[in-house]
């Protein structure tokens, strides 16, 4: 088709062929052009000197017949106002489409608060592999295990599957009363604290623009000003011989599930902390000697639990039904968290089907031996070395013995006192 010094029509437009020429449109139109590709397919373009670039460019507007004639020409128009306002439409929409394009990226690579977690683990708090080579984590084994333990418990279950850049100052309260309100003021601690962290990591590694504040700061700050307690209570909670009394008959039935009952049962027999009767596995539990290998202790020294006859013969049964573990979850088949237990006392409370005595918490209950103990008549040093209590000064520099055949003569009164209150 030969050039044509004559407007556009469809009619010209639908005869064009591969082999044809370019067309122009003429007269205000000019500069609009039509172009037939291999394939039969034909599209508009505007063609223009660029007052930026002072080059020939060209704009594609659109494929005939999906935009008509007259709405080429319309859009032309309108790029003829940028035009002559000394701007280049093909710049422009280039610029615009690299903007589009950039904020596909960054939404796209944009972190949720659990890759702000994992990345704060596995870079920073735990160890790892370069090259084969170990490198070790800020962390020591078991504070590693506890930082993630705390971060996942809370923070990613709750906020997890959220950009970390969307999540407000607000929300990370909300979520740390809700801690405190189960009574956990330390895990709630914990938590901010943790999730500042890892927040604060990520900002170095420079993962969020220079504007962005870490909302967990902003949080702490926040229940600073409230003076909410985020710390320990010198704890002074004793449950009274009448008291526990009660309690040794509340607890078969309450609204506590079978494993935490049994958990609170062993911290009576035992005196050992909640956390580390969860983390129990059977390999280290004798139980024709009835003692028990605590190798993970708050003190980081290794000792032996002596175990009263009461908790062995529960043990034995316990044995036939749990497999590594001996307070499995009956739904991950790993060790039952400790936070489970201040949590369920907390919903139990809130249904009021707690027993009806003076608030207490199970660690309580680990204060109660020491205190029944001594009001047995056991002596101070064999009642601190069946809680593991390390000795200090110059009793703990000489005194090395460790008490073992004491505590188990000790445990077994307290345990038989026990099962007398049931009697009485």
């Amino acid at each position: 088709m030969n050039y044509q010094n004559k407007p556009l029509n469809s009619a010209v437009i639908n005869n064009m062929k591969p082999s044809d020429k370019d067309i122009s449109d003429t007269g205000e139109n000019r500069g609009l052009r039509v172009t037939c590709g291999n394939a039969g397919t034909k599209s508009f373009f505007y063609r223009y000197t660029s007052p930026i670039t002072k080059k020939l460019t060209q704009i594609q507007i659109g494929r005939f017949p999906s935009t008509s004639l007259a709405e080429a020409r319309v859009k032309l128009q309108e790029l003829k106002v940028i035009r002559k306002a000394e701007r280049c439409p093909a710049l422009e929409l280039k610029q615009a489409k690299q903007e589009i394009e950039n904020k596909k990226n960054k939404e796209a690579y944009k972190m949720t608060v659990k890759a702000v977690v994992d990345l704060y683990l596995k870079q920073y708090i735990e160890d790892r592999f370069i090259d084969g080579k170990r490198i070790e984590g800020a962390r020591k084994k078991k504070g590693q295990s506890e930082t993630r333990r705390t971060l996942y418990g809370d923070a990613v279950l709750v906020l997890g599957d959220r950009f970390a850049d969307e999540v407000t100052r607000k929300e990370i309260v909300k979520m740390i009363m809700a801690i405190v309100e189960r009574g956990s003021n330390v895990q709630a601690g914990n938590v901010l604290r943790e999730l500042t962290a890892a927040y604060e990591y990520c900002i170095g590694l420079e993962k969020f623009d220079d504007e962005f504040a870490n909302p967990a700061l902003l949080a702490k700050n926040s229940l600073r000003q409230a003076k909410v307690r985020l710390t320990s209570k010198k704890g002074q909670r004793v449950l009274s011989d009448k008291e526990l009394s009660k309690f040794l008959q509340w607890l078969p039935g309450c609204s506590f599930t079978p494993t935490q009952k049994n958990i609170l049962r062993f911290t009576l027999w035992t005196a050992c902390r909640t956390g580390e009767i969860c983390d129990a596995e059977w390999e280290d539990i004798d139980l024709d000697k009835g003692i028990w290998h605590l190798k993970a202790t708050k003190t980081e020294i290794e000792r032996y639990v002596q175990l009263p006859q009461q908790a062995v013969d529960f043990l034995k049964q316990l044995k036939l039904v749990t497999g590594k573990y001996l307070f499995p979850s009956i739904k991950t088949g790993l060790p039952i968290q400790q936070k489970s237990l201040t949590e369920q006392a907390w919903h139990m409370r809130r249904a009021e089907r707690m027993i009806d005595i003076d608030h207490w918490v199970p660690h309580d209950l680990r204060r109660t031996v020491r205190t029944g103990l001594s009001r047995l008549g056991c002596p101070s040093e064999v009642a601190e070395a069946a809680l593991g209590h390390a000795r200090t000064g110059i009793e703990g520099t000489y005194d090395l013995h460790k008490y073992e055949s004491e505590c188990k003569v000790w445990l077994q009164k307290w345990a038989d006192y026990m099962d007398h209150m049931l009697i009485k």
